[in-house]
């Protein structure tokens, strides 16, 4: 029972936090919070927030792609295939999170299930994910993320992490004849 609420109270806090970002963001661009629509319907260009830092500015993109945009060109297709792949991404971890999960990997791929539902809800939403973190160096930019996209590479890295320290305990008990 405990395994469950620690699965499902990262995922919603997760889920929470990107979305109320985000809905921060549109209701300072537009007055207003929509539910649905088309993306560039909603905001139609890509639009300069704030210079925070010499090296962070806030900006507001759609991105229609994955990670760094990457098969955005899929055509009119690739929201229907985003949607479909990025369901089934999570379908697959939350059921081994709920089935077969170890202790050590409950909390990160449950971060990573929270921060792969937050970028889904947004292309069910809009067809697009609002992206919004711009980090640069000069006038080299770091493609702009959002608090999904932050909770997806922590939670990987932090899964990383835990199974190399796993199988580093078990060798070490392996190595003391426990």
């Amino acid at each position: 029972m405990k395994k469950y609420f620690v699965i499902l109270s990262i995922i919603f806090g997760a889920l929470f936090l990107d979305q109320l970002s985000k809905g921060l963001l549109l209701y300072l661009i537009t007055d207003t919070v929509p539910w649905i629509g088309h993306a560039w319907d909603i905001v139609p260009v890509p639009y300069m927030m704030a210079n925070v830092f010499d090296f962070f500015n806030v900006v507001f993109t759609w991105n229609f792609g994955t990670s760094f945009s990457m098969f955005r060109t899929l055509g009119e297709a690739t929201p229907f295939i985003m949607i479909v792949a990025t369901g089934a991404i999570i379908g697959v971890l939350m059921y081994y999170l709920f089935k077969r999960a170890k202790k050590y990997e409950v909390a990160p791929l449950a971060l990573v299930c929270g921060g792969a539902l937050g970028n889904l809800v947004d292309r069910i939403r809009f067809g697009a994910v609002v992206d919004f973190l711009d980090f640069h160096i000069g006038g080299w930019h770091w493609p702009a993320f959002n608090i999904a996209d932050i909770c997806i590479v922590l939670g990987v890295a932090w899964y990383l992490l835990s199974v190399y320290l796993a199988r580093q305990k078990c060798i070490k008990s392996i190595k003391d004849g426990k």
